[in-house]
């Protein structure tokens, strides 16, 4: 997932898709702990992609209160 899209996501959008990535990412673990998981590069991809939605949704979140306070 590329940080463009990300941004295009509305804030419904980005916590259904954290959701579905958590829940990704855990049963990968859970299969490259039980040696199934042929790709390991997949967790570290699923992680960054997490750590990018939380990243955009972070930002919005603190554009928001900039934006609130200031008036």
């Amino acid at each position: 997932m590329k940080g463009k899209q990300v941004w295009e996501m509305t804030d419904k959008e980005l916590a259904d898709k954290l959701a579905e990535l958590k829940s990704e990412l855990f049963f990968l673990r859970f299969k490259n702990a039980t040696n199934q998981l042929t790709n390991p590069k997949v967790l570290a991809e699923t992680r960054r992609d997490i750590a990018r939605i939380k990243t955009v949704m972070r930002q919005r979140e603190i554009r928001r209160a900039n934006e609130g306070g200031e008036g």
